[in-house]
């Protein structure tokens, strides 16, 4: 990798609340953004990385990472949803949640990937409308008869959709807005697009959960922001919008789906929405000492894991990694895992296979590699999914492959036999514990 961006690596002041009590609690180095790929031809060039400095707002409790992504990074983008089956019936449900709310008014998507989302709303017979810079996936979704314009969000795009396509009765936004630097820019737009009694739902990440299950692997360049719905609150706040609703969903890990409107309607939120902002006190999201324990946590995970994976290597076992996410990446590049510990990475990805991992330079393959060399041990990265990874490989499980969780890395699930770890070596077992 090249040296670090001069650009800044770090924040001076929240961008939800603005405020300047921020604290640097796990310096992660220098990172290649987390979906920068590699083609083989290209894997001697110097990949560009920028220091991945994870902050909190001892405020509000956003954790965020200064904005270092190289411009027109999300015009050609590789991750889609679709290739998991689980987000499939998760946005069949959005798909009706927001039509509920739209009222047979315009549905707009802003970062809408290929579709999936609001294929299905059309389908339903709903008006809809995607926002995405992704020119490269724009005629996935339009396959899926979603008509999409190609932009990155802005006050600029909103106004030009507003007089093409008029105001939107629902905008949501899922994984996206986790993606934008300018936040109070972006919510400028949603001002504009948004009809006056209109509802702003976006789907993001929870940083509770962030904390208190170690996800560290969630945070990366792309993702600037992992959001509290506290910080969500605070940025409503400054920019005239309320969250008046929230719901806890299970998917990556530990999800919020917060539906805002404007302030001076005078709705009243639901109980949920101060239960939750009590639960992220609890846990300590604007507590420093929360901080430096979970970075603590950390290095124990990353010890830990990296001595599992050198004694299976050890023992003549051959390992996998099972899905190239970006939070796969995150974590490969942090806790130094490469080809000498993974052989390669399997993932259903179509567009990422045949590219080496950014940074690691791990080769991605089809999963069909998996018959055909058949490892001894699958390190599953795409762990936010394994309920359904581990369906999909019933057979490979069956017939003695095992898999480890990289956040657990002291559970062994499969496995023809325990694996015997020699004195003081971390505890392997045949089955989930």
């Amino acid at each position: 990798m090249s040296d670090p961006s001069p650009a800044a690596d770090t924040l001076s002041h929240c961008r939800c609340c603005g405020s300047d009590r921020l604290t640097l609690f796990l310096p992660m180095g220098a990172h290649p953004p987390a979906n920068m790929f590699v083609r083989p031809e290209d894997r001697d060039r110097p990949q560009p990385a920028f220091l991945l400095n994870a902050q909190a707002c001892l405020d509000c409790g956003l954790i965020q990472v200064a904005d270092q992504i190289p411009a027109g990074f999300f015009e050609d983008y590789l991750y889609v949803p679709s290739g998991a089956v689980t987000m499939h019936t998760h946005f069949a449900g959005l798909a009706r949640v927001l039509e509920d709310h739209a009222r047979g008014g315009l549905i707009v998507d802003i970062g809408c990937n290929d579709g999936l989302m609001l294929g299905q709303a059309a389908r339903n017979g709903s008006r809809v409308l995607g926002i995405d810079p992704a020119a490269n996936l724009s005629g996935l979704a339009q396959a899926q008869g979603v008509e999409v314009h190609v932009a990155y969000f802005t006050p600029a795009t909103a106004r030009s959709v507003r007089e093409a396509h008029g105001p939107a009765a629902v905008i949501s936004t899922t994984n996206t807005f986790n993606h934008i630097g300018d936040l109070h820019a972006f919510m400028t737009g949603i001002d504009i697009l948004l009809d006056e009694q209109g509802v702003f739902v976006i789907e993001v990440p929870w940083a509770k959960e962030i904390l208190a299950t170690d996800e560290f692997d969630n945070i990366y360049h792309e993702h600037m922001s992992e959001l509290s719905l506290l910080s969500i609150v605070r940025l409503g706040e400054a920019t005239g919008f309320a969250v008046v609703d929230v719901t806890k969903i299970p998917v990556h890990g530990g999800s919020m789906r917060v539906f805002l409107r404007r302030e001076r309607l005078g709705d009243t939120p639901a109980p949920i929405v101060a239960e939750m902002i009590e639960e992220e006190r609890a846990a300590g999201l604007t507590d420093a000492e929360a901080y430096r324990a979970f970075a603590e946590r950390v290095e124990r995970i990353r010890q830990r894991l990296r001595a599992r994976l050198a004694l299976m290597k050890a023992q003549g076992m051959t390992i996998a990694g099972y899905g190239a996410p970006a939070k796969g990446n995150t974590l490969l590049n942090y806790f130094g895992i490469g080809p000498d510990m993974l052989d390669y990475l399997v993932d259903r990805n179509p567009l990422k296979q045949g590219l080496l991992s950014p940074g690691q330079l791990i080769p991605v393959l089809p999963p069909s590699a998996l018959e055909e060399r058949r490892p001894d041990c699958l390190l599953v990265l795409a762990w936010n999914f394994f309920d359904e990874i581990r369906e999909q490989l019933a057979g490979y499980e069956a017939a003695g492959g095992m898999f480890l969780l990289p956040l657990k890395p002291e559970v062994t699930i499969g496995g023809p036999a325990p694996v015997s770890n020699g004195p003081g070596a971390p505890q392997s077992s045949a089955a989930a514990r």
